[in-house]
């Protein structure tokens, strides 16, 4: 058992040699959730998203365009 400090923020720190068996990496993910008699604590996988502005959007239609006519001229050859 190792006992862990939380600090004014809120924060905790995992001591290295438990980081390490749990191949918990910094930067990562980690899930919290309640559990009987405490926490539970686990590594979590986290994707990267985007969410399409309208001029994103355009740029995609720009290039379906560009792709379309290059594949086009090539076709017809």
């Amino acid at each position: 058992m190792t006992t862990i400090q939380v600090n004014e923020r809120g924060s905790l720190t995992l001591p290295k040699k438990l980081r390490r068996a749990l191949g918990i990496e910094q930067g990562g993910v980690m899930v919290v959730e309640p559990a009987e008699g405490g926490l539970l604590l686990r590594p979590a996988v986290a994707y990267p998203i985007e969410l399409y502005t309208d001029d994103r959007v355009r740029e995609f239609d720009a290039a379906d365009r560009a792709l379309k006519r290059k594949l086009g001229r090539r076709s017809r050859a």
